[in-house]
């Protein structure tokens, strides 16, 4: 069994109108989401071998911040996953290597959302997932066979969980 950790981008900053997308970093309420997970993550044991992280700086600041969750994990930091569509995150992971037995994407909605949707089947969190997928939530589904051969409608969702849960 493979595990996909999704986990969005914590709230950003909207202070500085001048900033680009790309370049909006956390909002005090992103870093304490961030920090929540990352408590969770450690309690539940979940650390990836793998995560693959969008540059834009809002999601960087929520990798450092979930960091200490994450284990021996190897991190890289793509561009292009920076506003990536669904078909394209699903592009992207059909590309892991086989020996790496668990990733986790740090990125961006519409695209996250769309990819856990299309790829949950079943599990008890999905009609929670179908709603809503917020700043820092965490989707963490689990499939059979190989990151090739993932396809939608593949994978069970094993837990959905948003930060308003863990406080």
């Amino acid at each position: 069994m493979r595990t996909l950790f999704l986990l969005r981008h914590a709230k950003s900053s909207w202070d500085d109108p001048a900033l680009a997308d790309h370049d909006r970093p956390l909002s005090p309420r992103g870093r304490r989401h961030s920090k929540l997970i990352a408590e969770h993550m450690h309690r539940e044991e979940m650390g990836p071998a793998l995560v693959l992280c969008s540059s834009a700086t809002r999601t960087r600041e929520t990798l450092e911040l979930v960091r200490p969750a994450l284990g021996e994990a190897s991190v890289v930091v793509e561009d292009k996953l920076y506003g990536a569509s669904s078909d394209r995150l699903l592009e992207r992971i059909r590309q892991m290597p086989e020996e790496v037995s668990s990733l986790m994407l740090i990125g961006h909605n519409p695209g996250l959302e769309q990819l856990a949707l299309a790829l949950a089947s079943s599990g008890d969190g999905l009609g929670r997932l179908e709603e809503k997928f917020p700043t820092a939530a965490l989707a963490t589904l689990s499939m059979p066979g190989t990151w090739a051969s993932l396809e939608p409608g593949t994978a069970g969702l094993v837990a959905y969980v948003v930060p308003r849960q863990l406080r």
